[in-house]
């Protein structure tokens, strides 16, 4: 496939190109329908939910607030009332605006504050939030707003309002791309390597937000769905790119052409990706046993911005590859390669030191990751589920300040008022002891509707408090029963409080599911035990870790004012389930290349200590890399206006960089040296029944140039000295011959001189590998003829050879 879209690479972009334009027509078309569905069936906030519907069928649109202060004086005063209500006149005309209550009417006396220096009025639109036009709503902003004056204070609230005061779409994505950008440019030196991944992430979330959109008419599509799409689409569109980009680069620079460098990296990298996008998938569709619906459109939306992100790198990209030839490599890369030749295989740098020195002390590297997570993991055990709302804005928005003006007049509960929602009976008791229920402020009866009673209970404490959760469960469990009524208790804050404990009560069976699909892929994948086993240890000590970040953070506020982000509360109920998702599948991703890349090392030398260090040494900077642009694009999410956004682009940023610094660096390869050959270790009866799953492609047997094949004809050997760059002998070398399958047929170590000889079955081609503890390691293909065959090896300290 990869050679087909490289050889027809026009045909394969202008599909692309075609897939895009039409998907974006179509959905410009069509419109949005995404639709906040929050099902929670058998829970008390629902029968209470189910009998306000009874008894109001018609009360639909978003009711938001304008809420003013005057520094002296009252509200009520003429010269008030005369700035105040023309303005609300105003409103009450805008098409599209259902109603307006005025505190200066009959109706809404007790809109006034009891020191009269606050008063709001509710402004109901025809639509629902989502379905109000912008315009509309800036129109009332604006009217409003232009009423304020010294000693008047005018600020509005509610969903409407908070979607025009958010950034502008895109704001986000374009500053994470640009981020991404410079990273991908430092990383490659080279323009049109640059502009590739970035290429590729584009398509893959374009068409991935597209066909979302379209899906939103035929299923119900949170508004959240797209953002958090477009957060993981640019993340593994980018990354998967650059894992294969990186390859391709590579085979170029060790003298393949462009053609066959390309087949060769989606070939390897290429298989990686396939089965990094399955496990991100696969982690994503773990979202459903939890049975909420709120996060089915969710997945949907995700999932398909994945699926496609996948299919743009491994068709789209061998096609732009195929555009640009040697371009990838940037002019000194390509003068070089002109004027020296192939370069040879092999890892060398900081990443090669790094390798070597993880492998000489894992005792001591394993301790410190260890304890270092342990440490940003501490914040957890504090770990409060619950819902953000407006009083968690930035201080300088109008919302945030109406919800403190609402505060501040008539009491930290108004903002969260619980309904007791009963049907038929007699109700005195229970408003009499709902009044007399300690952290009760207020309790207003409204007048019965079908037989329905609603009775308004506002808290003496806020929404997100835990007294006000305490306050629900104490109304449920002792008030009502006392009452000797049936009734319910409702409102968005106790909807916020069950929906926490669904959450919370679901959220083991679902770490527990995505955990289990994580090892049965890595089983199958890499044939071991150790490996998914210690796969899913590192993925629980992520997820630790990474919610003592955001708890510190968002829970705790430290650095809440510095990032611009509003007021510290409770964590989303709803973001353990959707960011413990996305950690897993990116977290298996950086797993999957690591290891892949160690496999392949192990299959063709059966040395653990050398895959590992092979892998860790050719793999680090990519990951490393890849992680960076990650970071960069969930940290810009901050920018999005959406506090439930912000808080996943903060935890996942700190997710992935701990992931990738700190485990796949440093924690994963100590542990794969103290675990020696048992990270391979699987039982022969279980192998026997595993399906096969090829991360890497299959081996070819190397042929010598006579054609013939090891282990036929005569026996020889191979002979000769391991020295160092300066020509010093190395005592104490292992050397070892392999067939071409990575079969171990001999192995020694090197005399106080340098000297080795190894025995060779037969004339054929051999790999020979060489390592010592304090230098580098040398691998190569020999071919051995009739006789013996002298064969030095020269050992570079901070130097790691790769097999290909």
């Amino acid at each position: 496939m990869a050679r087909w879209c490289y050889q027809h690479r026009l045909v394969v972009l202008l599909l692309w190109v075609g897939a895009l334009f039409g998907l974006g027509f179509s959905a410009s078309t069509a419109g949005t329908n995404y639709a906040n569905v929050f099902s929670l069936p058998d829970t008390d906030s629902k029968s209470a939910y189910d009998l306000m519907e009874k008894a109001f069928p018609n009360t639909s649109g978003d009711t938001d607030t304008v809420v003013w202060k005057v520094d002296e004086g009252s509200v009520r005063d003429q010269a008030v009332r005369d700035r105040i209500r023309p303005v609300l006149d105003d409103i009450a005309k805008m098409p599209g605006v259902g109603a307006v209550t005025s505190p200066y009417d009959a109706r809404g006396a007790a809109q006034v504050s009891k020191d009269g220096t606050i008063a709001y009025a509710q402004v109901t639109f025809a639509k629902r939030a989502n379905e109000v036009p912008k315009e509309l709503v800036q129109d009332v902003l604006d009217t409003a707003q232009g009423a304020d004056r010294a000693g008047l204070q005018v600020e509005l609230g509610g969903q409407a309002i908070q979607r025009v005061q958010e950034p502008p779409q895109g704001l986000s994505e374009g500053v994470g791309i640009v981020a991404a950008a410079i990273v991908l440019f430092l990383a490659f030196g080279s323009f049109f390597a640059m502009t590739l991944p970035i290429a590729i992430a584009v398509f893959g979330v374009g068409t991935g937000l597209f066909a979302t959109q379209l899906l939103s008419h035929t299923t119900d599509v949170p508004d959240i769905a797209p953002l958090l799409a477009s957060l993981i689409g640019l993340g593994v569109g980018i990354d998967y790119a650059l894992f294969i980009v990186t390859r391709h680069r590579k085979g170029i620079q060790r003298g393949l052409d462009p053609e066959e460098a390309a087949v060769t990296a989606l070939n390897t990298s290429g298989r990686a990706v396939l089965f990094a996008g399955g496990t991100v998938c696969i982690a994503l569709a773990g979202m459903l046993v939890t049975r909420l619906r709120f996060l089915d459109g969710v997945v949907i939306g995700t999932s398909l911005t994945v699926v496609l992100s996948v299919l743009a790198a491994t068709t789209l990209l061998p096609a732009l590859l195929g555009f640009l030839g040697p371009r990838v490599l940037s002019r000194r890369q390509r003068r070089r390669l002109a004027a020296q030749g192939p370069e040879p295989e092999g890892a060398s740098g900081l990443a090669a030191r790094w390798s070597t020195a993880v492998q000489k002390r894992p005792r001591r590297t394993a301790a410190l990751a260890l304890v270092f997570m342990a440490v940003l993991a501490v914040p957890v055990l504090s770990l409060r589920l619950g819902a953000t709302d407006q009083g968690n804005d930035d201080s300088s928005t109008t919302t945030r300040k109406a919800y403190d003006l609402l505060a501040e007049g008539f009491g930290p509960g108004f903002n969260g008022p619980l309904q007791v929602v009963t049907e038929g009976g007699e109700t005195s008791a229970l408003v009499k002891g709902l009044q007399d229920t300690p952290g009760v402020a207020q309790v207003a009866a409204l007048p019965p509707a079908r037989g329905v009673t609603v009775i308004q209970v506002v808290p003496t404490t806020s929404p997100q408090s835990v007294e006000t959760d305490r306050l629900i469960d104490r109304l449920r469990d002792d008030v009502i029963p006392a009452a000797g009524v049936e009734a319910h208790v409702g409102g968005v804050t106790a909807v916020s409080k069950d929906f926490s404990t669904v959450t919370g009560d679901r959220l083991p069976l679902f770490i527990a599911t995505i955990i289990g699909l994580g090892f049965l892929l890595l089983l199958v994948a890499f044939r071991s035990l150790v490996v998914p086993l210690t796969a899913a240890l590192m993925n629980l000590i992520a997820a630790a870790a990474s919610f003592g970040v955001l708890v510190a953070i968002f829970q705790w506020g430290w650095g809440l004012e510095l990032l611009g982000l509003g007021k510290e509360g409770p964590i989303n109920a709803f973001l353990p389930v959707i960011m413990l998702s996305l950690l897993f599948g990116l977290s298996m991703d950086y797993q999957v290349f690591l290891v892949s890349r160690m496999h392949e090392e192990w299959v063709h030398t059966r040395d653990n200590a050398r895959a590992v260090r092979v892998g860790l040494a050719e793999t680090s900077r990519v990951i490393n890399s890849a992680a960076l642009i990650m970071v960069c694009v969930f940290m810009a999410f901050v920018l999005s206006g959406d506090s439930g956004a912000a808080m996943a682009g903060v935890g996942l940023a700190a997710a992935v960089a701990l992931d990738a610094f700190i485990l796949r660096t440093a924690l994963v390869p100590a542990a794969m040296h103290l675990l020696g050959d048992s990270n391979w270790w699987l039982p022969k009866g279980l192998e026997k029944r595993l399906p096969h799953l090829a991360v890497e492609p299959k081996e070819e047997p190397a042929a010598s140039p006579e054609g013939a094949r090891a282990g036929s004809g005569p026996a020889s050997a191979v002979h000769g000295f391991v020295r160092t760059a300066d020509g010093e002998p190395v005592a104490g070398a292992a050397i070892t011959l392999l067939s071409g399958g990575g079969r171990q047929l001999d192995r020694v170590e090197s005399l106080a001189d340098g000297s080795y000889i190894v025995s060779v079955p037969a004339p054929g081609t051999y790999l020979l590998a060489t390592t010592a503890p304090t230098y580098g390691s040398r691998a190569r293909h020999v071919d051995v003829g009739e006789g013996p065959l002298v064969y030095d090896v020269e050992l570079v300290e901070g130097e790691v050879d790769a097999v290909n």
